[in-house]
């Protein structure tokens, strides 16, 4: 495929540049330091070959002398609908994917540049608009502070529709000075560059020297070159258009991971040299027609993967911890920060896991911490800036709600090392008996509508509710029921309706319902199914000594909460007295397909397969039923026992687990090929 080119002369456009930049440098001196290092003469001489150039390349930058644009204030970003979304890519941090991306087709190795999606619209030369990403469809227009960019062309010499992305960003030297002359506290380049584009006023907006470099074209280059199927080839068009265009790297099919781990120190290098702030690595296919092929979500662009260095790390300052008990009896702590944004979302809780992790952390109210989304998406704290003077009196010494003692319990951890958590002793703690009533009545357990946590706590509060068994006996209060606020007749009998409907059950609902601790869905339907959906054979196992760890996923950890729950009188007592509340549904096979003997030719019959990530076409439940369906078992944790390890959007540990056992990761795709071939 040849490349048609149409291109102004780029010694030209080269000169254009550096004649802005040697201009705006005197004009510093002149107007700012009153230290002229050129005459008037010189200057003039050079300002008028600046102005001859721009009306033969048709090329006039935003910062160029020759401009009196003024720098006019609005009073509102206007909301821009982008008609082509401007959705992000996909991310990973294993160079593994994207040595599996380029075994496909050619593809572009970009810069990750850390800064704030821009889009200009261009029209017969002349910039229209420019906005930015926002939520992919929806982003801001800041037309009004593109005059103040040190960059982008004002004028091109191009007819037609021409629309553009690129990264508006402060480059790493200049913003260590602007920290230093403005003896600010300022976090980060990204944060001061993306408040700096949606200023209101860029008479402020032109003093954080703000650039912008393309990374994408969106339309209107066809003008240019007409038979280009090429992401590259049109990124390098727009040089001699006057853009700078984002550091990239061709790659042909079949990298090794030697040479991607090399092509990425490279282009690193490269960031470092031209003081570019990056956070990672883009791979996108160079194809075009390709990529469209490839499709999106809703989310994402399918065409290529962000490869993240690490976890973004940002500082707050920690506030307080806030105890939440647990329906377990231990107390949960969550940090309280001021709020920060990371990777998008505004994060101003994270959990503290235990007592050992906090004094780890030597936290304090008011200490500077870093806070980071761990694998991009669970809130953490990763360190304490202001270490030396850890805080006991953050641990309460009596449980939040109920007001009783609480208690340290310490147990064996990693590397021989102890974990200590705080617990309350109350089993009528208003707290531990509300959100076992909560989860009792959610979708997973005997899935009860119009019972919100609310609902519940006015309920337990009343006295109309001790046990579970009084849920089914509310009509025992149902005119004290009807008068209280927000409830009616109506209320009221929409909410029997709803209790009424939970009393025709399943195996696996009611022993999620009893909350034994690990047993959830997964672990329930393994259950219904070794036990035949017997209730009565399953109470003899756990009573019996049964045990449980042969069964697959299964663990001693796991088998012995099983028997320590059966082994306290109250709980065997509600488990068998409850069960006269329900009525059992007929067990359903767990192979449903037309024809169960054609299970058997499943090329995952018998087999353990573990689910990870945000998938497109399952719920979590939903895939686990297919795994089910198929004649395989739904596991919940990687081990050596399993099989397989299916793999969507932003996986966790999981994924690293199986990559570490050598177990075989399918996408999504591939597990659903597998299953149609």
């Amino acid at each position: 495929m040849q490349k048609q080119q149409t291109k102004p002369d780029s010694t030209s456009v080269e000169r254009v540049t550096e004649l802005v930049s040697v201009l705006n440098h005197y004009r510093h001196e002149y107007y700012n330091l009153t230290k002229p290092s050129v005459s008037d003469a010189v200057y003039d001489k050079l300002f008028d070959k600046l102005a001859a150039l721009e009306q033969k390349t048709g090329i006039i930058l935003s910062n160029s002398p020759t401009q009196t644009v003024g720098y006019a204030p609005v009073s509102a970003l206007r909301k821009v609908r982008h008609n082509i979304p401007l959705l992000s890519l996909d991310k990973t941090k294993q160079t593994d994917d994207l040595v599996s991306m380029i075994t496909v087709a050619p593809a572009l190795l970009m810069l990750k540049l850390d800064g704030l999606t821009v889009k200009l619209c261009y029209e017969n030369g002349k910039l229209i608009q420019a906005s930015t990403r926002g939520d992919g469809e929806v982003g801001e227009e800041v037309t009004h502070n593109i005059p103040a960019f040190c960059n982008v062309p004002l004028k091109i010499p191009h007819k037609g529709k021409l629309t553009i992305t690129g990264e508006g960003l402060i480059h790493t030297d200049d913003f260590e000075q602007m920290k230093d002359s403005e003896g600010k506290d300022i976090k980060n380049a990204r944060n001061l560059a993306a408040g700096s584009i949606r200023l209101l006023d860029p008479s402020v907006c032109k003093d954080r020297r703000i650039y912008f470099y393309a990374f994408n074209v969106i339309e209107g280059m066809d003008t240019l070159d007409s038979n280009v199927d090429s992401r590259g080839w049109l990124l390098e068009d727009l040089e001699p258009l006057g853009f700078e265009i984002c550091p990239f790297i061709r790659l042909e099919k079949n990298v090794s991971p030697a040479e991607m781990e090399n092509k990425i120190q490279h282009l690193k290098t490269v960031a470092t040299l031209e003081k570019l702030p990056i956070d990672g690595i883009v791979l996108r296919y160079d194809s075009i027609s390709y990529s469209k092929t490839l499709g999106r979500t809703g989310h994402h662009y399918k065409d290529g993967i962000a490869f993240k260095f690490e976890d973004d790390v940002t500082e707050t300052v920690f506030r307080s911890i806030e105890w939440t008990p647990g329906r377990s009896g231990e107390i949960a702590p969550v940090a309280l920060f001021d709020p920060v944004e990371i990777d998008g979302c505004t994060v101003s809780r994270a959990s503290l896991h235990n007592l050992s992790f906090i004094k780890d952390l030597e936290l304090h109210p008011g200490c500077r911490i870093l806070v980071s989304k761990r694998n991009m998406i669970i809130p953490h704290i990763e360190e304490n800036l202001d270490r030396g003077r850890y805080a006991p009196s953050l641990i309460p010494k009596r449980c939040p709600c109920c007001g009783k003692p609480t208690r340290i319990y310490a147990r064996s951890g990693g590397k021989g090392g102890q974990v200590a958590t705080l617990h309350y002793d109350n089993p009528d703690c208003g707290n531990q008996t509300l959100r076992k009533f909560v989860h009792f009545v959610g979708k997973k357990a005997m899935d009860i509508s119009g019972l919100s946590e609310a609902t519940l706590d006015r309920f337990i509060s009343a006295g109309f509710l001790t046990t579970y068994h009084d849920l089914y006996h509310l009509d025992r209060y149902r005119d004290q029921i009807i008068r209280m606020e927000g409830f009616g007749v109506k209320s009221y009998e929409k909410l029997q309706e709803s209790i009424n409907a939970s009393r025709k059950t399943t195996f696996a609902r009611y022993l999620v319902a009893m909350d034994i601790p690990m047993i959830g869905r997964t672990a329930s339907r393994a259950l219904d199914n070794y036990f035949g959906g017997n209730l009565d054979a399953f109470e003899k196992a756990a009573t019996s000594g049964f045990n449980f760890t042969t069964l697959p996923d299964f663990g001693a950890t796991l088998s012995g909460n099983i028997h320590q729950w059966f082994s306290v009188p109250d709980n065997l007592e509600l488990w068998r007295t409850l069960q006269r509340e329900f009525t059992f549904e007929d067990r359903k096979e767990s192979i449903t397909m037309e024809n169960k003997n054609n299970v058997t030719y499943s090329p995952f019959y018998g087999c353990t397969i573990v689910a990870t990530g945000k998938l497109e076409h399952f719920t979590r439940d939903g895939i686990n039923s297919k795994i089910i369906s198929l004649g395989a078992t739904a596991g919940s944790s990687v081990t050596r026992k399993t099989s397989y390890v299916i793999c969507g959007e932003k996986p966790g540990s999981k994924l690293t687990k199986a990559r570490e056992l050598g177990i075989p990761v399918l996408t999504e795709q591939e597990f659903l090929s597998m299953i149609s071939a």
